[in-house]
């Protein structure tokens, strides 16, 4: 196990440099000249040499890849052009509030949805499955943007069940408190697809032989399915998992941006309002990270899972 974990770390360097490579070419060849951004529209060409200076963009292209990829190694991004914030503080501030309602909205929704998709099996080809399969593809035609504004009118503001908005310093209040609403919206999103993609695994490990062949050993369906069926459509969920853990860091922008939760997503969609490339090439890079980290992950997972 130990040999195939340095393996599998060792053939991320390429990846990681390949990723490194293309956020070099786009933001240096693609985003335009960051001095004309920060200088703005009424400028001159001594301020826009001098912002070229200090930002080191008027040397040749290798020794601005070699300070990239030295910011990479060390986790200095250098500071934000919109707020003149350290780059590395506003990811260490934001990952937190990202966390504590991405994460919930995690597990939740996937116990849930792994039950769901257990009981429709049991009964599967009848009314309650159509039934169930129905409101699914109803729900998943329905925008994110929908659930928010209808969730904060009538939970938020006429019931008064939860707070619109807001964020505090205390992790529990946050959670129970000003997550509460953004966590059930985020479940009640995602819970349909998974839903039918969850039913869609568990009903093709029905079918195989070894099912049959439990069955026929005399083991009651609960058995079957839990011991048996389960543990061999947890694969292809955990790969469900897995693609979908990395984006959770932006993938619910509009959340943290209709909650004024100051998480990572909304970060993004600052950054990019602003043209502030150093948050944006940060969170590019880890986010790359991140996504060749949870599919090692996924892959030591299998082993434990895989009957």
């Amino acid at each position: 196990m130990s040999a195939f974990i340095l393996r599998r770390l060792w053939q991320m360097i390429p990846t990681m440099l390949g990723v490194v490579l293309l956020v070099f070419f786009l933001f240096n060849f693609v985003g335009g000249d960051p001095a004309y951004l920060l200088a703005g529209k009424i400028s001159n060409k001594e301020q826009i040499e001098n912002i070229r200076t200090q930002l080191g963009i008027n040397q040749p292209y290798y020794i601005q890849l070699w300070i990239f990829i030295k910011q990479i190694l060390t986790g200095d991004f250098g500071v934000s052009w919109a707020t003149n914030e350290p780059v590395s503080h506003i990811i260490a501030t934001r990952i937190g509030p990202s966390l504590t309602v991405l994460v919930p909205i995690l597990i939740i929704e996937t116990i849930v949805a792994v039950l769901i998709a257990l009981a429709v099996a049991y009964v599967r080809g009848s009314l309650t499955d159509r039934a169930i399969m129905v409101v699914c593809t109803m729900a998943m035609s329905v925008s994110l943007l929908v659930y928010i504004i209808v969730g904060q009118y009538v939970l938020a503001y006429k019931f008064s069940w939860f707070p619109v908005q807001g964020w505090g310093d205390s992790f529990a209040e946050n959670l129970f408190k000003y997550s509460a609403l953004p966590i059930l919206l985020g479940v009640a999103v995602g819970l349909a697809p998974n839903t039918r993609l969850y039913r869609t695994f568990i009903l093709d490990e029905i079918n195989q032989d070894y099912v049959r062949t439990a069955r026929a050993k005399g083991l009651s369906e609960h058995k079957v399915m839990l011991k048996h069926v389960l543990r061999n459509a947890l694969i292809p969920i955990i790969t469900n998992l897995m693609i979908y853990l990395p984006s959770l860091l932006i993938g619910h922008f509009l959340i943290e941006r209709f909650f004024s939760i100051p998480g990572i997503g909304r970060e993004v969609i600052l950054a990019v309002e602003r043209s502030d490339f150093p948050v944006i090439k940060a969170i590019t890079v880890y986010v790359a990270a991140a996504t060749m980290i949870s599919n090692l992950l996924a892959d030591l997972l299998y082993k434990a899972v895989d009957p």
